[in-house]
């Protein structure tokens, strides 16, 4: 028994995640919805995850913003703001290519009476607002992620202004030290987290396909698949934007696949951000940028999520005969790109972004309730995407921050 689990221990995150895969997909297609037993194997790994969000943004983003000068974080976080804005944009624009090309929906009818309540968007304006809780406490146990970013960002300001202090240097760089190891023992913790997640992959993966089974596939199956399309036509973008910044693909997929992978097990950006993190780590970023580029990311640039409102919109158009206009297509870049935002931090935000673009667009909203019943599959890709841009967003804006720092 101690030989298999030091082999287990030594053999590599991804090759386990990948076995665990597939074991996943052939239990979940042998047992059906006798899978959903493994769930709290599953529900563990999530918990696990979830757990160390907290200290691993606090500690890595105080640490990282006493790395680097106040100008450097201001120029920094503009340049992250733009890049998410317009690769939000330019996902829908991918979206909205490939399912304009490949038809999803067309000579297809809806079928019963399904109706679905649409949920209420909270709007950019409290979604800013937001951003400043109003109890710090309150930001942690609702995992506010922009709250607590904001709480990071304020005490990481507050210690290096201590630390540049003459009456308070010394007690700085104290707290300093302290907030440092608290944030190498919060890396020691994910460590061990990570040899379990494989084993919280393959149940959530048996329990995914074993509810969904392959019927709600070849149902839908058109639509998935072009949905599927478009991702890997983004990813393809990925590499080329990789590439013109002279960044080794596979260097960089290397370490990003992990996060990649388990994102779209567990369909939680939030909830990956500790292995995102880590990988940006083991790509050797700067901390003062990623740890608040990822936070950041993980709650506001959904690729992933905008093109499947491009594709959605599509579907749906299709649907009832009316394919979008032109016209109707720059709606969906304009209104999807602010819902991508408006929606940050809401349970079910793809479902959310989806029923808003369509009541902007008049577009049925029946619609959603029959896109609800590939909800995890397409979401899957989707929160897998989500992730990869976050990476290649922080990746690119690293380099370029290097490249002026020894021009």
């Amino acid at each position: 028994m101690k030989v298999i689990w030091t082999k287990y221990l030594n053999a590599s995150l991804i090759l386990k995640i990948t076995i665990a895969l597939i074991l996943g997909v052939a239990v979940g297609l042998i047992f059906g919805e006798q899978a959903a037993v493994l769930a709290p194997l599953g529900d563990l790994l999530l918990k696990l995850l979830t757990f160390l969000i907290i200290p691993l943004i606090l500690f890595t983003m105080m640490v990282g913003i006493n790395q680097s000068s106040i100008g450097d974080l201001g120029r920094m976080g503009g340049k992250v703001f733009i890049y998410y804005t317009l690769s939000s944009a330019f996902a829908i624009i991918v979206g909205l290519t490939v399912a304009s090309l490949l038809k999803p929906g067309l000579g297809m009818q809806m079928q019963g009476n399904e109706t679905f309540d649409v949920p209420e968007n909270p709007g950019i304006v409290s979604v800013l607002l937001n951003i400043v809780p109003s109890n710090i406490f309150t930001a942690f146990t609702e995992l506010n992620l922009l709250g607590i970013i904001f709480i990071a960002f304020a005490f990481g300001i507050a210690l290096s202004y201590m630390r540049n202090s003459t009456e308070l240097g010394s007690l700085g760089e104290h707290l300093y030290k302290t907030v440092n190891a608290l944030n190498e023992m919060t890396l020691l913790v994910l460590k061990a987290v990570l040899q379990y997640v494989p084993i919280g992959i393959f149940a959530i993966m048996a329990k995914t396909v074993g509810n969904q089974g392959l019927d709600t596939l070849f149902s839908l199956g058109e639509m998935v698949v072009v949905l599927y399309v478009a991702l890997i036509v983004q990813i393809v973008l990925y590499v080329l934007l990789l590439l013109a910044f002279k960044i080794n693909p596979l260097d960089f997929f290397k370490q990003a696949r992990t996060p990649m992978l388990t994102a779209f097990v567990t369909q939680s950006s939030s909830g990956t951000l500790p292995l995102t993190l880590n990988a940006a780590k083991n790509l050797g970023l700067s901390k003062s940028l990623y740890g608040f580029s990822l936070p950041l990311g993980a709650t506001i640039n959904m690729d992933g999520a905008a093109i499947r409102i491009a594709v959605s919109a599509v579907f749906a158009a299709n649907l009832v005969g009316d394919p979008l206009s032109i016209s109707e297509m720059l709606m969906v870049v304009l209104v999807g790109t602010l819902a991508s935002v408006g929606t940050a931090g809401v349970p079910g935000a793809g479902i959310v972004m989806i029923a808003t673009v369509f009541v902007q667009l008049g577009l049925p909203i029946e619609a959603v309730a029959l896109l609800t019943a590939i909800d995890a599959l397409v979401g899957m890709g989707a929160t897998g995407l989500n992730v990869t841009g976050d990476l290649v967003g922080t990746t690119l804006i690293d380099k370029n921050e290097k490249k002026r720092q020894t021009a």
